[in-house]
């Protein structure tokens, strides 16, 4: 059972950056592929970028390709997502989760963490 705590949310203008960190229980973290969600109010989850256990392979949502980078440090048991360029419509609680399933829906994973809070302002 992996466990996960998301940090490095916050406030911040359209235009600007927050990285979000995801650190991991467990001793097996490079096997997990690992990703980014999202979810705005009254909105369903949504996926915005995965990776794989070396991080060789990325995907990515349409909505943040570009601006967002996924990346990992699996001596440090940490999952990373930059975040560039922000818009108001980035604006959610950002979750990770260990992938078991399909890559870009939420039911494919598991071990979800409580989430950090991102606030873009226009």
């Amino acid at each position: 059972q992996v466990q996960l705590v998301e940090s490095g949310g916050g406030l911040v203008q359209a235009g600007g950056s927050l990285r979000l960190s995801c650190a991991a229980s467990g001793r097996s973290f490079s096997n997990y592929f690992m990703g980014w969600f999202r979810q705005a109010p009254g909105k369903e989850r949504e996926f915005v970028a995965a990776i794989s256990g070396i991080g060789i392979t990325t995907y990515y949502a349409d909505s943040v390709k570009g601006r967002f980078t996924i990346s990992r440090d699996n001596a440090k048991n940490t999952l990373y997502l930059q975040m560039n360029s922000l818009k108001p419509e980035d604006t959610a609680v950002y979750y990770c989760a260990r992938r078991i399933g399909a890559i870009e829906e939420s039911r494919g994973y598991d071990g979800w963490g409580q989430g950090t809070q991102v606030t873009v302002s226009s």
